[in-house]
């Protein structure tokens, strides 16, 4: 591979979120983020039950074996976002995720945009924008953190 090939920095933590995203054990949506500060990944996550908790494909979450339309019924999930995830692994292992970014496979939901603030993460950079993120968006913007699909912004980390 030619050096004027190489993926750019949202391309690169992009593609590794994809990665991530395939130890979901959702069995509707696998979703991952990945946080980086200094061009360095410093934590991971994916959506699913909590450590100990049966796995959705095995039954474990309750939503999951319903018919439940995508946006609703959320209170019936045991499931955690993967942004969730990631900050909590982080905390877990003593890592500060302070102006750091995060890479997500999907946009964030309110949940999840709220602890994003609350951890300190300056910037959200997403591939697929999730159904109700109008507010979240809105949210974020209040506070001065950036929130922009790498679609939209192809190249600007390069």
């Amino acid at each position: 591979m030619q050096i004027d090939q190489r993926p750019n920095w949202d391309e690169y933590f992009m593609r590794i979120a994809e990665v991530v995203a395939s130890r979901s054990n959702c069995s509707r949506r696998q979703v991952a983020a990945v946080i980086v500060k200094d061009q360095r990944i410093i934590s991971t996550g994916y959506n699913g039950t909590p450590r100990g908790v049966k796995n959705c494909f095995e039954g474990g979450c309750p939503r999951t074996s319903s018919n439940s339309s995508s946006g609703s019924d959320l209170g019936n999930g045991i499931c955690n976002h993967a942004e969730e995830n990631a900050i909590i692994q982080a905390a877990y292992h003593g890592v500060s995720i302070k102006d750091s970014t995060l890479y997500c496979t999907l946009s964030p939901c309110l949940l999840c945009a709220k602890m994003i603030i609350n951890a300190g993460i300056r910037e959200v950079v997403y591939e697929t924008e999730y159904s109700l993120s109008p507010q979240t968006a809105q949210l974020l913007n209040s506070v001065n953190i950036i929130c922009r699909s790498r679609i939209s912004d192809k190249g600007a980390r390069a």
